[in-house]
């Protein structure tokens, strides 16, 4: 397997900076809506070359642009960008803005669209294990959401609980709506989304504090003689996991930033034109989590109370009650 253009070594640790010149420079040409094949004729005419010394293609470059790697990120088992403590050769928030260009990302592409998952991250979780679900369309390629069997590589699914996505969009939009358009609960909207940002806030400065820690915890272990190997690993990676933590879920509640403040006349209706953002923002303002249980039969398509359970989030109060609607 060829090593990712921009790095010495395949654990992304090394920058080789020839090569991450090349990078950046594509980089901000793309930022600035070049097409690949222009970029690409640009970096071939500057003499850059792909690490097996050939020329550079759109596919091969637009594959080394949306590589985390590049900005120190990688995806977790829930296709989440995580830091991974590496170098980054461009920031998160051009990397990030790189991949918003993808064609999967145009509103246009339907295809795309029909790929989208408004139950995602950690708000959808088995009933019966309480890992998180995962999509997994139907071998008719309809979307769909399951637990994932337990592997060694990912223990702890039971892999007993499978959804269609839609069924499950549906029945759990109706409720949101419905309880968005209570008077008392709509008058809260503009706090509760303050409430859950501050909260994002407070996890952001805890990973950052973190970061400060583990590279203080580097430099010491280079300077001293006294820090073992293993002390040191063994601290590194409780902050990694820390930092992996309060940002993961730091980036869940501040989804809650594109829900709409005001009076929106017809909840149904903006709901069906909404962006998919501001629906997953109305989602993690009003639910903790949406608890999935087996069908009641194989190959049912009743979803209810009995298959789905809502438990509601209490504004200004840490604790929260279960209720299945």
């Amino acid at each position: 397997m060829p090593r990712l253009y921009g790095f010495e070594d395949m654990a992304y640790r090394r920058v080789r900076e020839s090569e991450a010149e090349g990078i950046r420079a594509a980089a901000s040409r793309r930022l600035l809506e070049q097409s690949y094949p222009a970029i690409c004729e640009w970096m071939n005419a500057e003499g850059y070359r792909t690490t097996r010394g050939g020329l550079f293609k759109p596919d091969v470059l637009a594959n080394i642009l949306d590589h985390p790697a590049i900005a120190g990120l990688a995806e977790d088992e829930n296709g989440e960008l995580v830091e991974t403590g590496g170098p980054a050769i461009i920031s998160r928030e051009d990397f990030e803005a790189i991949r918003a260009m993808r064609p999967s990302n145009n509103p246009d592409n339907q295809r795309a669209e029909q790929r989208e998952y408004l139950i995602s991250g950690s708000l959808g979780v088995c009933g019966l294990c309480a890992t998180t679900l995962g999509a997994s369309p139907s071998n008719a390629g309809a979307r769909g959401h399951r637990c994932p069997p337990s592997t060694a590589q990912h223990p702890g699914g039971c892999g007993k609980v499978r959804i269609n996505a839609d069924l499950l969009e549906t029945y759990v939009a109706e409720h949101v709506l419905a309880e968005l358009a209570k008077p008392e609960v709509s008058a809260l909207i503009g706090e509760a989304r303050d409430e859950l940002l501050a909260q994002a806030a407070v996890l952001r400065k805890e990973a950052a504090s973190a970061r400060r820690r583990q590279k203080k915890l580097g430099e010491d272990y280079a300077r001293s003689p006294d820090i073992s190997l293993k002390a040191f690993r063994s601290a590194d990676q409780e902050l990694k996991h820390l930092i992996r933590e309060s940002e993961t879920k730091a980036r869940f509640l501040e989804q809650v930033k594109h829900v709409p403040v005001g009076d929106v006349p017809d909840l149904v209706r903006w709901w069906k034109h909404a962006p998919m953002r501001a629906k997953k923002g109305v989602l993690v303002l009003m639910l903790e989590q949406v608890a999935v249980y087996p069908a009641a039969s194989r190959g049912s398509r009743t979803v209810d109370a009995d298959r789905v359970a809502l438990r509601w989030r209490q504004w200004g109060d840490a604790t929260s009650d279960e209720k299945s609607a």
